[in-house]
């Protein structure tokens, strides 16, 4: 392994450390924080709704699917910059539904 390739390695591991970090302080904002936060929340409102209660109920859900699709378009951004991405080109691999 090169210099380069070490470093490349070490650029990749950084940017994906920081992704990894961002993706689970806004977990932990959304499934813990907020719902601490609740009742004093609720003196607001949110589609009708009491903002604690909407989030409890459905709000933290949203946000946890836009955090998957936001942490698999960053990673395959970082993998592409740095030449860790899969080929999708590739059909040697099993496939759903198919004949292998």
């Amino acid at each position: 392994m090169s210099q380069n390739d070490s470093e490349a390695r070490e650029r990749h591991w950084e940017k994906t450390r920081s992704l990894m970090i961002l993706v689970l302080a806004l977990w932990f904002i959304f499934s813990i924080v907020i719902h601490w936060f609740a009742k004093d929340l609720n003196g607001m409102s949110f589609l009708g709704f009491p903002v604690g209660y909407y989030m409890a109920v459905q709000g933290s859900l949203i946000i946890f699917v836009i955090l998957i699709f936001f942490l698999n378009w960053r990673q395959d951004a970082i993998d592409e910059e740095f030449g860790f991405a899969g080929d999708n080109e590739d059909d040697s691999g099993p496939q759903l539904g198919g004949d292998n």
